[in-house]
């Protein structure tokens, strides 16, 4: 088995080895002078096709503005409309509807539930102010009131909050009273 293997050249290569291998084209190994000239020539051809239609297009983005400009189309007014244009469209999606639509949905039971959250509280309110401790409360409040009413200056309502207040000050300072609720001691 040993004595039946071939043997391979492993010796480095050879200068004329190195010359083949570089003068190969490896997209296009078979191809001649002339199909080479050829080629060339269409890329040239190419390039100047191309070179015209860029002077043709900056020819036609000329003529564009100068007729938007005579129509007055601004930038900015053109991006108004593209933006209107835009929003209309998305309005128009079906996932803009559906997402209206669910929105419109939570927000009708939102208001809903506020509207019963806001008659359990007034039906609260309503409660606790016809409760004995109340009306309790409210008794003391008004009575007080009444007192410092009567030992301010009679029943009358007269003057601002301020005559009011500075008699009241003036009538603590000369007369000091121990039961505020006793109506029988009345300054003159």
């Amino acid at each position: 088995c040993n004595t039946r293997r071939k043997k391979f050249d492993l010796s480095p290569l050879r200068e004329a080895d190195e010359d083949l291998v570089s003068e190969v084209n490896l997209s296009n190994p078979i191809m001649t002078e002339e199909e080479r000239e050829e080629i060339q020539q269409e890329l040239a051809k190419l390039e100047e096709e191309i070179s015209t239609l860029r002077q043709v297009l900056s020819s036609k983005e000329k003529q564009h503005a100068e007729l938007k400009q005579k129509l007055g189309i601004t930038p900015l007014s053109e991006l108004r409309n593209n933006f209107s244009r835009g929003w209309h469209d998305m309005q128009s999606s079906t996932a803009y509807k559906k997402t209206s639509e669910t929105l419109s949905t939570a927000g009708q039971r939102t208001s809903a539930a506020f509207n019963t959250l806001g008659t359990a509280i007034s039906r609260k309110f309503g409660d606790m102010r016809n409760s004995p401790s109340f009306k309790s409360f409210e008794e003391k409040v008004e009575n007080t009131v009444s007192t410092i009413k009567t030992k301010v200056g009679g029943t009358g309502t007269g003057g601002s909050f301020e005559e009011v207040l500075s008699s009241a000050a003036n009538a603590s300072s000369q007369d000091t009273p121990t039961n505020l609720t006793d109506t029988s001691e009345r300054p003159c």
